[in-house]
């Protein structure tokens, strides 16, 4: 680890986070200051209370149970310790509310139809379903309307590159994509299903999901390492005759890219004319590069780890870095990072924490971008990133202008189920681009709202809009059908 990411984990002021909840249950002695003393810890330990309820109590002692939001695992165990030295409290219990909410999973399948009478059960199943079984075997294309295929996607992955976690396995990565699946229902009520496989392999992913099709009118491709992503996904592309979306590479290229647009709307910079300067080439990296270079952009540099990448580099090269350096880098620049900042109107950072030092973004242009997305922990903390910045976005949900996935996916499936399309094409992705930036209005846009909030109900209908159009061009879809509702359900 350098010197400037050990710097980092040790002064980044993180704030309290939702995410890190804890229900605290503490025995306090009943005599003045006790818990002033308590709330004391609490502040100094940069944590946030939140709900206090008195428990129990008698003539020695109360109870009260304590939420508390902290920065951190770490952090939590501090103000534990912490409180579990101060006289008079004892720390009975501690409970963290986002493994609660994980308990017995996050999904559960519910029949759309009550079973109430012999009559319902003969319809729903036997005898009744053999004549739809016979109707859909006579035209497969009958199984969108009388299956759930029409309307549900399989969210497939193998566990190799998740989140910030790396290679976790098939079973951590389950509820990662059971909240994935959540936010399809939630925002694009589409029915999406988690699909964790126990293999590596490229041909038995390959043919795992090929085999698993006939059931989903989508698939959505998550946390699967590169490059072995790349060819899942275009051999899936070319095999299957239902849309096929690497989240990873896409979602993210999709957001990013309209959080561009409209950061360079803010700032009266012409993305043609615009120097790009872009850290970490893996799935995410390369897919917004090409984001960005579909919508106008021609001065992009990608860093890896061995530095820049140019036409002609050997060190550390595969056929996807490859094809990257031959669409980047016009100038053929083979300096340092820091170097390539000079002058710079914007940084996209997908690697990870601490890679650069504050006073690196000194030398980018005036009203420079900068958008540090490695998550939870960017490659420069907003806080810094801000002091010389115009605009700044992250992957974090605590600070302005979050770039999420979820802004896309659910209104692109949405889309694409009703269009009954067969593919995600280029430019569909883009014009979903151009819907999200589109949700942000002239009077709105300002530097820290460039992204609209993911529970911005005009989101997801505008995305699902955008596909569908796109999606009407010869050859693109089959079968419209009457398009169901997309957005948040409480608004519907």
């Amino acid at each position: 680890m350098t010197a400037a990411r050990r710097a980092h984990r040790k002064t980044v002021p993180y704030l309290a986070s939702p995410s890190y909840t804890l229900t605290l249950r503490l025995r306090l002695a009943r005599e003045p200051g006790t818990l002033a003393r308590v709330l004391s810890v609490i502040g100094r330990a940069r944590a946030a209370v939140g709900a206090m309820d008195l428990v129990e109590g008698d003539d020695a002692h109360n109870v009260r149970d304590l939420t508390v939001q902290v920065a951190s695992e770490e952090g939590g165990r501090r103000l534990l310790a912490a409180l579990g030295r101060e006289r008079g409290v004892e720390v009975v219990h501690a409970s963290d509310q986002t493994f609660l909410m994980h308990l017995g999973g996050k999904l559960r399948v519910e029949p759309k139809v009550r079973l109430r009478t012999r009559a319902d059960l003969s319809m729903a199943y036997t005898p009744g379903v053999a004549r739809v079984c016979e109707a859909i075997a006579a035209d497969r294309s009958k199984a969108w309307n009388l299956t759930i295929k029409g309307n549900t996607v399989a969210i497939v992955s193998d566990g190799t590159a998740v989140l910030g976690l790396g290679d976790i396995g098939p079973e951590a990565a389950m509820p990662v994509m059971e909240g994935k699946a959540m936010i399809f229902k939630e925002f694009g009520n589409v029915d999406a299903f988690p699909l964790c496989l126990a293999t590596k392999s490229v041909d038995e992913i390959v043919a795992t999901v090929k085999a698993l099709a006939p059931t989903f009118g989508g698939v959505n491709l998550e946390d699967i390492s590169a490059p072995r992503c790349f060819e899942i996904e275009e051999r899936l592309r070319r095999e299957l005759d239902i849309p096929v979306f690497h989240d990873d590479q896409h979602g993210t290229a999709i957001v990013c890219l309209a959080g561009m647009l409209n950061a360079l709307r803010l700032v009266r910079k012409d993305i043609r004319r615009t120097k790009i300067v872009l850290a970490g080439v893996g799935a995410a990296g390369v897919a917004v590069t090409k984001m960005l270079l579909r919508a106008g952009a021609r001065n992009v540099i990608g860093f890896d780890r061995a530095g820049a990448l140019y036409a002609g580099r050997t060190e550390n090269m595969n056929s996807s870095k490859e094809e990257y350096a031959r669409l980047t880098n016009p100038d053929s620049f083979r300096g340092s990072l820091r170097d390539a900042l000079k002058d710079a109107d914007a940084f996209v950072g997908l690697s990870g924490p601490g890679l650069l030092e504050p006073r690196d973004l000194a030398r980018m242009a005036k009203d420079a971008i900068v958008f540090a997305m490695a998550n939870p922990e960017p490659e420069v903390s907003y806080e810094d990133a801000a002091r010389y910045a115009r605009v700044v976005a992250t992957g974090r949900s605590d600070y302005p202008n979050q770039v999420n996935n979820a802004l896309a996916f659910p209104g692109i499936f949405r889309g694409v189920l009703d269009a009954r399309a067969r593919a995600i094409t280029e430019a569909m992705k883009l014009a979903a681009s151009r819907a999200i930036a589109g949700t942000v209005s002239a009077e709105e846009l300002r530097p820290e709202y460039i992204i609209p909030s993911l529970f911005d109900a005009r989101v997801a209908p505008a995305v699902a809009r955008a596909v569908r159009a796109a999606a009407a061009e010869p050859g693109k879809a089959v079968s419209p059908r009457r398009p169901r509702p997309a957005g948040p359900r409480r608004a519907r």
